[in-house]
């Protein structure tokens, strides 16, 4: 049957053609249309590539610009440590000079030993690199005063360890001395 259907569709083609509208109907179809419906198609704007390229590329610049000076306008929080606890601010003081003297001691042992001045140094910037995370935790912290004292007590724990360091020197220097007299005897 649908061999018969394919048959008589073939066969009458040309009755069927002719249902076909005419190429003049859409445009006639246009002209009848209220003028506001014609209007809204010719205004109808498309940007090209490039435009909304420069465009993105314009609002980006300026984002980062407002981003860098934000950035740049923005303060580390600094907090007086006299104003959490006067008698830790006097000891953070007194250790931080503490420190400054040791540390020049210890830059002596530089120029005989860089090898060891290299191990001892080493160690201290680790410890001062947690002062530092101390420090900037301070502004931050709920327990102000707890940072504090972590902060004191890392600067006692660098004290000491300088100590011990400028000891291990001493004796050092001390052994190489009396190396040396029995040497010349």
């Amino acid at each position: 049957m649908s061999k018969r259907l394919e048959d008589f569709i073939i066969n009458n083609k040309q009755q069927f053609d002719d249902l076909e509208p005419r190429a003049d109907l859409w445009s006639k179809i246009e002209t009848e249309l209220p003028q506001h419906f014609r209007d809204e198609k010719k205004e109808t704007k498309t940007f090209s590539l490039g435009f909304v390229l420069r465009v993105a590329a314009l609002i980006t610049l300026v984002l980062g610009t407002c981003f860098v000076t934000y950035l740049v306008k923005q303060k580390p929080a600094t907090v007086s440590l006299a104003a959490i606890n006067p008698v830790y601010a006097k000891q953070q003081v007194q250790y931080a000079s503490m420190i400054a003297n040791q540390r020049t001691e210890l830059k002596s042992i530089a120029k005989t030993d860089p090898e060891l001045y290299k191990e001892f140094t080493g160690e201290l910037a680790k410890m001062d690199s947690t002062y530092k995370k101390l420090n900037k935790d301070l502004a931050t912290s709920p327990n102000q005063e707890a940072v504090l004292r972590a902060m004191i007590r890392n600067l006692q724990v660098q004290t000491e360890v300088l100590n011990q360091q400028l000891n291990v020197i001493e004796q050092f220097n001390e052994f190489k001395n009396q190396k040396n007299e029995i040497k010349n005897i």
